[in-house]
């Protein structure tokens, strides 16, 4: 009976000392631990921001900062919803200071910042959310949709900003809470995505909008539904997309398609999160809030899911084939073939 016990005790204090080893394991990220995320090409993806540095917009925000000091974000892509609730009325609305200016004000966020509109941007002034590029240095939006092209150190990777929110026909259809939905063409911005993508001639492709294509969510599927029919079959064509990150959903996600070739990324809140459970489909997913960090070079892309205490809680990473290997190898078992 004794023997019993002591085993009983020696097994609860073996989990015991595994389970704090597991969380020191998850608090101790340090400016060391973020330096190994670092690629030629880094780049920040942060999205549904806009709550006055309330709940965890704030910490995070300098949390990006302080691991800016490390990493040297190329740029900060902001896929939507910056500002919540009814966007904003102008280029001078006071929210640009206190959902934005005042907020992401560490010196290593006064970088580029590429951004799409979400849907809380389209119950406002759109066209102001494009203007702001006039006023501030750092908010670089030329259009609705676009692309950029990051490079570095022979390592280049571009970036497709969609414009989602006239996509979807509950949005378009509601003209009193959307005016600037149903006023978009949706054909020409198909017709250009296709054309930017057939085009494509970098290392790495990245499709960035606001809304998921695939998620779990209790908002409307009728939204990922509407994405599917029209944008997806033209993120499928080239076979070159390697990531299609959103936000909307307020938590993280990571969703595999079983024969599609593109990693479905939804980027959790900057600020407030939601609750989350798994789907067909998922690889991983958290309702915690925080930001992700993208990695590039010439063999392997990644995207690190970062939480609010600054741990990677989850990475996704893509690799490229040697398509010359891959040829010569093909020759190789070809020749041999037929010589034996």
């Amino acid at each position: 009976m004794k023997l019993k016990n002591r085993l009983h005790n020696l097994a609860l204090t073996t989990l015991t000392l595994l389970m704090l080893s597991a969380a020191t394991v998850m608090t101790a990220q340090t400016p060391a631990d973020w330096k190994k995320l670092k690629g030629n090409v880094t780049m920040y993806l942060a999205n549904d921001l806009g709550r006055n540095g309330y709940y965890d917009q704030k910490p995070i925000a300098e949390l990006m900062g302080h691991m800016g000091e490390t990493l040297k974000p190329k740029c900060v892509i902001a896929a939507g919803d910056v500002h919540h609730f009814n966007g904003i009325q102008s280029v001078n609305d006071p929210l640009w200071m206190t959902n934005y200016e005042l907020i992401y004000s560490h010196p290593e966020l006064m970088i580029n910042w590429f951004p799409v509109c979400g849907n809380h941007e389209y119950r406002g002034n759109t066209q102001a959310v494009i203007d702001y590029s006039k006023v501030s240095r750092r908010w670089m939006m030329p259009s609705r949709y676009y692309y950029k092209v990051v490079s570095s150190k022979g390592t280049t990777v571009r970036v497709v900003f969609v414009d989602t929110t006239p996509l979807i026909q509950r949005y378009r259809n509601n003209p009193e809470v959307y005016p600037d939905a149903r006023m978009q063409n949706m054909e020409a911005q198909l017709q250009w995505l296709d054309a930017t993508l057939r085009d494509a001639k970098e290392d790495w492709v990245i499709v960035v909008g606001h809304h998921p294509i695939y998620a779990q969510t209790e908002k409307n599927i009728v939204e990922q539904e509407d994405l599917r029919r029209c944008l997806l079959p033209v993120l499928q064509r080239f076979h070159n997309v390697s990531i299609y990150a959103c936000g909307h959903i307020h938590d993280f996600q990571h969703i595999k398609m079983q024969g599609d070739d593109i990693d479905y990324v939804v980027n959790s809140a900057g600020a407030l999160a939601r609750d989350v459970k798994p789907i067909d489909g998922t690889v991983f997913c958290s309702e915690k809030t925080g930001f992700s960090v993208i990695a590039a070079d010439k063999k392997q892309l990644s995207l690190y899911m970062i939480d609010k205490e600054g741990n990677v809680i989850h990475t996704v990473s893509k690799k490229k084939l040697n398509f010359h290997k891959l040829y010569y190898l093909r020759r190789a078992t070809r020749s041999f073939v037929f010589e034996h």
